[in-house]
């Protein structure tokens, strides 16, 4: 392959299609996505599907209330069915200072038009009935979030790239990025040179080595997260909440018939391994007993691991690099990369087109770690 491209975005996940997918259809020519493996073979596969609106800090209440509308109208914009359940998230409060974090973060999403409130345990066991009461103080739920299919999502953004003009190339793997001073003149992969002047790093927990290509620092750390499948539950609410105990990160939604489970590891430490283990184990009934004991009598059916990419305040990185010229990235979203997807992909085609985004994102630039202006996010799982 010797080919040229307008653009190269790097990496072939959520992120990645719906920068190329937004780009391409902007008009944008000779838009190239290059992934390694196949599409959404890295983190995005593995996700959850949560997508929600519920933050702490008011840049991710926007980039997910503007996600949460364009996940709304997928299916007649794309074509693809995402298997969108639009049932709510949950969050379960348990100390006063969680309380009064989610009181702020409700007041902060309200006045941003996210129909958020706080609710008592009574209401919140209603709501998700197999969670126990005790010790639990209040809850903060909205009814607009939900989970989708994260695999369809990609395959959606990615035909309709391709239906707008771009190319999209798997088993394509980057080696290098020749630049000529400051400016960036080619990608070199694995199936050879493409000619370009400008690069979207969306490589999630891969974009530190891609970033360094370009002698660009992009702080993100691997970081293995596992999930389980349940059996069937007899009698499982069809508007089950996503629901989050907070205190212990523990969280489950419906999968089917049964339940997705997840939590983070507290031994878990940062590498590239997506292998199960059962070391976590102990955590996830500790968690269980405390505050779901009925999720203890489900069988295990099934599960896996993926890689968060993790920023050292828990938020992404959006912009584009001072030191190289055309050098793009969205990543590090620590967890929030497929709920925010749609949105970034707007964002990042206005930075590349030179416009002004519906939000500004510049206090998400890589930049803010050398001037210790971290923006840390409170409501994370």
């Amino acid at each position: 392959m010797n080919r040229t491209a307008r653009v190269v975005v790097i990496g072939g996940g959520v992120m990645g299609t719906s920068i190329a997918y937004h780009l391409a259809r902007a008009g944008v020519p000779d838009v190239v996505l290059v992934e390694r493996d196949e599409l959404a073979s890295g983190s995005t596969s593995r996700a959850a599907g949560g997508v929600r609106a519920q933050f702490s800090d008011e840049l991710n209440i926007q980039l997910g209330a503007r996600s949460l509308e364009a996940f709304a109208r997928f299916g007649e914009e794309l074509g693809q069915d995402i298997g969108l359940h639009r049932v709510g998230y949950l969050f379960l409060l348990s100390t006063p200072e969680e309380v009064a974090a989610f009181e702020a973060g409700v007041r902060l999403q309200n006045g941003l038009g996210v129909p958020s409130r706080m609710i008592g345990p009574a209401e919140a066991r209603r709501l998700s009935p197999l969670i126990t009461t005790d010790g639990l103080l209040a809850a903060a739920f909205s009814p607009d979030d939900g989970h989708c299919t994260p695999e369809s999502v990609v395959q959606g953004y990615a035909a309709g790239a391709r239906r707008h003009g771009a190319t999209v190339l798997r088993h394509c793997e980057v080696t290098g990025i020749e630049t000529h001073g400051d400016a960036i003149t080619a990608v070199v992969t694995q199936q050879g040179r493409i000619a370009t002047d400008t690069v979207v790093c969306a490589a999630g927990a891969w974009s530190r080595a891609i970033g360094a290509l370009v002698g660009v620092d992009l702080p993100v750390e691997p970081l293995r997260r596992q999930i389980a499948v349940t059996e069937p539950v007899p009698g499982l609410p069809p508007d089950l909440p996503m629901t989050i105990d907070f205190t212990s990160s523990l969280y489950f939604h419906a999968e089917g018939p049964g339940l997705l489970v997840g939590m983070s590891d507290p031994d878990e430490r940062p590498g590239f391994s997506t292998e199960t283990h059962d070391r976590w184990i102990p955590h996830l009934y500790a968690a269980m007993e405390r505050r779901a004991p009925a999720l203890l009598d489900l069988r295990r059916t099934g599960g896996w691991a993926g890689l968060y990419e993790i920023t050292p305040d828990h938020n992404a990185l959006i912009g584009e690099a001072s030191s190289c010229s055309r050098f793009l990235y969205a990543t590090g979203f620590s967890g929030h990369g497929f709920l925010q997807g749609p949105a970034v992909g707007e964002v990042v085609r206005d930075l590349y087109l030179g416009r002004a985004p519906f939000v500004d994102v510049g206090p998400l630039s890589a930049d803010r770690f050398a001037t210790d202006a971290l923006r840390p996010e409170v409501n994370r799982v």
